[in-house]
């Protein structure tokens, strides 16, 4: 046992001098240095009984604290999660590759064997950096306990810098019980991606002054910027007249959805998708997943299109259209400049007549979503999607929202006009997500002087990937909500098997897409410590949700839905 400064006291000492204040994590026995540090310092440990939980906590937390980034300079919106070699690291993949699509900053660390030991090729043995390197900004392993304090500052300093996501440290065991003399080093400041080539602002400004019908398609790289991006959005949507789309698969709340020039979000469905960007100036500001599910037959946007691209991340300028205009920056100041450029070019009555047409395309769009949700099942007595939906806006409108309701999500998305920074959506599509990413943004909500009721809208098949994430927020007395969509079957499946091979459900086994016989979820949420609640008709969501919110801690709302 080492006596003096180690390398693991040096790393939870490098933490809290960054404002670190919780750290996630399922331990093993390569990680107990960093653990007996943890247990000396001011660090909270919250324990995931699986390290995937591990990540999605850290994840969730890092996307909500960076929310509160934007208000409170102060804050270092980072989440931190220590896993336990290479199963480990194997087991928290799938959620590091959730906080890398959608940009969560994120830094993961897993201890690993002593470098002096592994040519015997001990057990949980593995190449921990190749294994998390496809799913990171960067990823390596520190292998002198001098190196520590650099590649730790350097490691925050990744994460946070746009675009913004995860990276990974190993960190074996001997180099964390080396002592050491070294100190951590100093964060520094993190800076901005800048307001972009004024040559291409410029171009940018022109194309859409010129065009007859322009298109705003905002994806979640706006929002990360912080509202005043989101303001600059409407702003330069209004000075142009332009119509307004949120991109496909959109996980965070880019532009008011109550605002006269807000038509849809683009759904992940071709002929919808192509048919929303049929128009001859196309603008895509901040968007990275702005594509299909599945292959589409055709371009999703015309060849022949005029298109600008703004982003943050320069891989997504020009990554499946041509970028007429390229412009890499802060898409918050990128806006901004846009907007100094378009005022003035932009006559009123251009601007009139291309709001007609706005109004024209949002009543046609508006038409045909009216009924999200609703289902057609008459004599059913559970729920519809929108119904529950409904419900919870009423009840819950302003609560603090983590969506990985699957098949309802656009009954929520078409129903309640979220606010900007009120809402986070699982971005990769892997299931598993949502739940505990639902525990990490409570726990980062717990730390406002005011915080939010945070409400966790989870299908039941996502709920029942990881039930025992609701062990630790039990554990750790956070005040979580869950409202399960429960339909009792993979929905989404069903959905997409009638998508790609065709005809009617009695067509198909739908094999392993029903959960027969069902889970007890409400004896589940209990025996995790959480409180249960069965909710079988509509007329109950109301007063249970109302329970559960004014109840300190965490409850699970099982309510029943039909298709």
């Amino acid at each position: 046992m080492a006596d003096g400064y180690t390398g693991a006291d040096l790393f939870t000492d490098a933490l809290e001098s960054y404002g670190v204040d919780y750290v996630f994590g399922n331990p093993g026995t390569t990680e107990l240095p960093i653990m007996e540090a943890i247990g000396e310092s001011d660090l909270e440990y919250v324990l995931g009984l699986h390290e995937d939980i591990a990540v999605g906590m850290a994840s969730g937390y890092a996307q909500t604290r960076r929310y509160h980034s934007h208000h409170d300079d102060s804050i270092t919106p980072v989440g931190v999660a220590n896993l336990h070699i290479a199963p480990g690291l194997a087991h928290g993949l799938g959620n590091l590759y959730a906080a890398k699509i959608t940009g969560a900053p994120l830094v993961v660390t897993a201890g690993n064997h002593s470098t002096d030991f592994r040519h015997e090729e001990p057990i949980l043995s593995g190449d921990l950096v190749e294994m998390a390197d496809q799913f990171c900004k960067w990823s390596d392993e520190v292998l002198d306990v001098e190196a520590l304090p650099t590649m730790l500052r350097r490691a925050f300093r990744v994460a946070m810098t746009p675009p913004t996501g995860p990276v990974f440290l190993g960190l074996p065991l001997d180099v964390m019980l080396e002592e050491t003399d070294a100190e951590p080093e100093r964060l520094g400041s993190i800076p901005n991606a800048g307001s972009g080539d004024p040559a291409q602002l410029e171009h940018a400004a022109n194309l859409l002054a010129e065009a007859d019908s322009p298109v705003l398609v905002v994806g979640d790289h706006v929002s990360r910027s912080g509202v005043d991006a989101v303001t600059a959005a409407v702003e330069l949507a209004e000075a142009t007249g332009a119509r307004v789309h949120g991109e496909i698969l959109s996980s965070e709340i880019n532009f008011p959805t109550d605002h006269d020039q807000w038509v849809s979000y683009i759904p992940p469905n071709e002929n919808l998708a192509s048919m929303l960007m049929d128009t001859d100036t196309v603008a895509f500001i901040g968007c990275s997943t702005n594509t299909t599910l599945t292959r589409h037959e055709e371009a999703l946007v015309d060849p022949d299109t005029t298109c600008i691209h703004v982003s943050d991340d320069d891989w997504q300028v020009g990554k499946n259209q041509p970028a007429d205009a390229a412009i890499v920056g802060d898409p918050g100041l990128v806006l901004q400049e846009l907007l100094e450029r378009v005022q003035g070019a932009v006559s009123s009555e251009t601007v009139e007549g291309r709001l007609e047409d706005v109004a024209a395309i949002k009543e046609m769009v508006d038409a045909r979503m009216a009924g999200m949700g609703e289902g057609d099942a008459e004599d059913d007595p559970r729920s519809s999607k929108a119904e529950l939906v409904d419900a919870m806006e009423r009840v819950a409108g302003d609560a603090y929202i983590v969506d990985e309701g699957i098949t309802s999500k656009y009954a929520m998305l078409t129903r309640w006009n979220l606010a900007p920074e009120q809402y986070i959506s699982n971005k990769g599509g892997g299931l598993g997500y949502g739940l505990p990413a639902s525990v990490g943004a409570a726990v980062a909500e717990g730390q406002r002087d005011d915080p939010r009721d945070v409400v966790g809208f989870i299908g039941d098949g996502s709920y029942l990937y990881y039930p025992h994430s609701i062990y630790s927020a039990a554990r750790h007395d956070v005040d979580l909500t869950v409202v399960i969509s429960d339909n009792r079957n993979y929905r989404i499946l069903k959905n997409n098997t009638l998508d790609l091979l065709g005809g009617e459900e009695a067509d198909h086994e739908f094999v392993g897409m029903d959960f027969e016989p069902a889970v007890d979820l409400v004896k589940n949420a209990e025996s995790h410590g959480a409180r249960g609640h069965l909710v079988e008709t509509p007329d109950e969501i109301e007063g249970t949700l109302e329970e559960a919110l004014a109840t300190e801690g965490t409850d699970v709302l099982d309510v029943l839905v039909h298709d």
